[in-house]
């Protein structure tokens, strides 16, 4: 067995220089070294312009090819680099997973008059108008690619709703009228608002037979083209759970059970996580929301946070098998939309309970790993993420003992499997300097353990039943082993 380990591969503030793709090609074997066995890239798509992040989608079927949106290339480069990176980190034994947005479309090529009703933002089910006719941005005709790949054309019926009304100039949430439309029915998306189908731009009507189908016709072209080996899927909470239940089902039964997919289900709630993943038949995992939340707390708090309640309500602790989780990503970043960035000094122990535990397969983020530059600045935290990575590839296997039972200290130990012998102890603390007596096995009875972190410059002399007094300085972590 090895621990697996995924890497969210760019931060929002990157450069636009074309040149991403190329930077993880080189960076490949490097992170193959690290134990990196996954890489979540960014999107590849098409989007509003060259310096679109990815999720302002406009074809699916442009990866850098075709010059749409006053652009060939996208953010992160060319089709041909974005096929040069993966075929490079399959060849150092990474997964390249590819980020994908099919919740909606933006920056349609003309637009088309249709009838909507305006609904309240804050209740997306209370209608506020009679059916008025608005002139709006549905139709997508991708003329710079010429049909090549796929000729399918989209139009206002094959959406849900819009945003702006260019006839008035008007903004607002406009529902689509028409035969079969309608927001997704309420159990199948997140409640939030009422009904949180509609979230930005065109959003897709996964009811028509014709976007469901060209979604498919999609998909197979691109992993056969792309030979991609999973999806991240955003903003699921967003979409039909029904079409992507059925939609992951078959792509997994069609490019095999090794074809890894999670989603981002924006929602810390324990009950709407248990009911998600029990609507989609536990398909795919999902990311841990509800431990970044508490990681978050955690480091605004500081030791006012009682760290037994690290793991509560969150899907490491309700479905491990599940769970991806993580420290920070690119929407919660300094200056993005659900900005909740955890605090520096908390980020080592952070990366420590991702790291070095048993439950769900931890994402690495770019912005901590090499720092962000700009107005929102971080520091890089490669040295410390560096030594929390060879610990997981080499120590972090076998039995976990957990010893959370102290507001302002908490730890754990690993103790080693048939191919991984070796234990280790990781402590940490909220407040002062502290230290706790855990078990590491009889086996290492007699031995001095040292913290593999640097932090405490001691020793710990393991006892004749194994066990040690391992300590922490004041808001900080150490792992220690043999």
């Amino acid at each position: 067995m090895v621990n697996e380990t995924l890497m969210q591969y760019f931060e929002w503030y990157l450069p636009n220089d074309g040149n991403h793709w190329k930077r993880l090609a080189d960076d490949a074997p490097h992170l193959a070294q690290k134990g990196i066995s996954k890489i979540w890239m960014p999107p590849a798509f098409k989007g509003t312009s060259s310096a679109d992040v990815g999720y302002g989608v406009y074809d699916l079927f442009d990866l850098g090819e075709f010059d749409q949106k006053g652009t060939v290339r996208t953010k992160y480069g060319s089709k041909e680099d974005y096929l040069k990176a993966i075929a490079t980190l399959k060849a150092n034994g990474i997964i390249p997973m590819a980020d994908i947005i099919l919740n909606h479309k933006a920056s349609a090529d003309h637009t088309e008059r249709f009838e909507v009703v305006e609904v309240d933002p804050t209740d997306r089910t209370k209608i506020l108008t009679d059916p008025f006719e608005i002139e709006g941005w549905t139709n997508f005709t991708f003329d710079g690619r010429q049909k090549i790949y796929n000729d399918f054309e989209w139009h206002w019926y094959h959406f849900t709703g819009t945003d702006f009304d260019a006839k008035t100039g008007q903004t607002g949430i406009f529902q689509i009228q028409g035969d079969n439309k309608g927001w997704a029915n309420n159990d199948l998306v997140d409640d939030e608002n009422g009904n949180y189908d509609y979230l930005m731009y065109a959003d897709l009507d996964f009811k028509h037979p014709e976007v469901v189908q060209n979604i498919y016709d999609w998909s197979d072209w691109f992993i056969q083209t792309t030979g991609v080996g999973g999806f991240r899927l955003d903003a699921v909470k967003h979409i039909d759970s029904f079409f992507m239940k059925n939609f992951i089902r078959d792509i997994t039964e069609k490019y095999g059970e090794d074809f890894y997919v999670f989603g981002e289900f924006w929602n810390g709630d324990e009950q709407a996580n248990d009911d998600y993943l029990e609507n989609i038949d536990y398909g795919f995992d999902l990311v841990d929301v509800k431990l970044h939340q508490n990681l978050f707390d955690a480091s605004r708090q500081s030791e006012a946070y009682d760290l037994r309640q690290i793991f509560d309500g969150s899907l490491a602790s309700n479905h491990p098998q599940s769970a991806v989780t993580f420290v920070d990503n690119h929407d919660t970043q300094r200056g993005q939309a659900l900005e909740s960035t955890i605090e520096e000094w908390f980020k080592p122990a952070a990366y420590a309970l991702i790291l070095l535990r048993e439950a769900g397969l931890p994402c690495v983020f770019y912005g901590d790993y090499y720092g962000i530059q700009g107005d929102f600045a971080q520091e890089s935290f490669q040295d410390i993420i560096n030594n929390l990575l060879d610990l997981r590839q080499n120590y972090a296997y076998g039995k976990q003992e957990d010893y959370l039972d102290d507001a302002n200290c908490i730890g754990w130990t690993r103790l080693g499997d048939d191919e991984h012998k070796k234990s280790l102890a990781v402590i940490l603390s909220n407040k002062n300097a502290s230290h706790k007596l855990m078990f590491v096995g009889k086996k290492w009875a007699g031995a001095i353990f040292t913290d593999y972190l640097g932090h405490c410059q001691e020793s710990v002399s393991i006892d004749q039943e194994g066990w040690g007094d391992f300590p922490v300085e004041a808001k900080s972590v150490s792992v220690w082993t043999c």
